[in-house]
């Protein structure tokens, strides 16, 4: 999925008070297509929408077949070809092809799966969605690792069965508020992360300093074991005090975020790694920390660091550790 969104929920929601629903999904594009592999649109009996599927290319046409499929009960595989005019429409320089499986919910897509999904998004659950014309439904925790890193959905090998990825948000917890941090929670929010900003120390991390940010005046331990930490979850300190960065590091080896970053010189970096040694954490623990933090690609202002330490995020993400 693009960024997390209610469309499973709504269409439940809608399915449960008697509307009828459908689940529309892209499940394959060619050429400059508005809308990614695995986006969805929520159809009701009533022709509310939610979602999209080509930014508004082919909407209608799908909402008026999505009716169609809810009153038969079947699921249908849709093509649409977007035209120029329309792709340059919403912001392409050039249109495409694009499929969409609709499958009304009750009578093709279980209600029972459909809940089960919502569930696991609700509980920040990685989850795909196996599906398809003639696929048997299914939701699988295990296996796609490289779908579940890449946040790509799409067709396996045999071009029959369709994956789609449910990745809980992004998350980046930051620690320290400093001039880094002031760089670093927009550039994340624009990549797509959820940032939150975590520092006991009122006046750094003051609304002034930080305008439209949510900002934690918890110890950094509390904070951190408060927000909670997960497989989509960064975690990167910046304070430079080990009062402050150590109980948050010991909380982060524990967990099974993805991204461990901590500010300092190779010095600071060493003395850290003697500090947890002492604390009790292996060497393979102590080795998921990337500090210093950030890619090596000469950084020197706060902006610049907080550049490179996105980088090195996003390859972590994307490429493994």
């Amino acid at each position: 999925m693009d960024r997390f969104d209610n469309i499973p929920e709504t269409a439940l929601d809608w399915h449960r008070a008697g509307k009828g629903a459908a689940l529309a999904t892209v499940v394959e594009t060619w050429g400059s297509a508005p809308r990614r592999v695995g986006s969805q649109l929520a159809v009701s009996g009533a022709g509310e929408i939610e979602g999209s599927v080509s930014g508004g290319c082919v909407e209608g046409a799908v909402v008026a077949e999505a009716l169609d499929a809810i009153e038969d009960g079947k699921p249908v595989m849709l093509e649409y070809g977007v035209s120029d005019g329309d792709a340059f429409a919403v912001g392409l320089a050039c249109g495409g092809t694009i499929r969409v499986l609709v499958e009304p919910v009750g009578s093709v897509l279980p209600e029972d799966l459909l809940q089960d999904l919502v569930i696991a998004r609700e509980g920040r659950v990685p989850v795909a969605y196996v599906t398809g014309m003639t696929t048997a439904r299914r939701l699988e925790r295990d296996g796609h690792a490289d779908r579940f890193r890449m946040d790509r959905s799409g067709f396996e090998p045999d071009g029959k069965t369709f994956v789609g990825i449910h990745n809980p948000p992004l998350r980046l917890l930051v620690v320290g508020a400093v001039h880094i941090a002031q760089a670093l929670l927009p550039m994340a929010r624009i990549a797509g992360f959820d940032p939150l900003l975590i520092d006991p120390r009122e006046s750094f991390g003051s609304e002034a300093r930080f305008p439209g940010e949510t900002i934690l005046h918890d110890w950094p331990d509390e904070g951190v074991r408060a927000f909670g930490l997960d497989t989509r979850t960064a975690l990167v300190l910046l304070t430079h005090d080990p009062k402050l960065d150590d109980p948050a590091l010991e909380q982060a080896l524990a967990s099974d975020c993805f991204y461990i970053g901590a500010l300092g010189s190779t010095r600071t970096h060493a003395k850290r790694v003697e500090r947890l040694t002492q604390a009790g954490f292996s060497e393979d623990q102590i080795a998921r920390i990337h500090g210093p933090v950030g890619l090596d690609i000469g950084a020197a202002s706060p902006a610049e660091i907080a550049v490179a330490i996105l980088a090195e995020i996003l390859r972590v993400l994307r490429r493994g550790a």
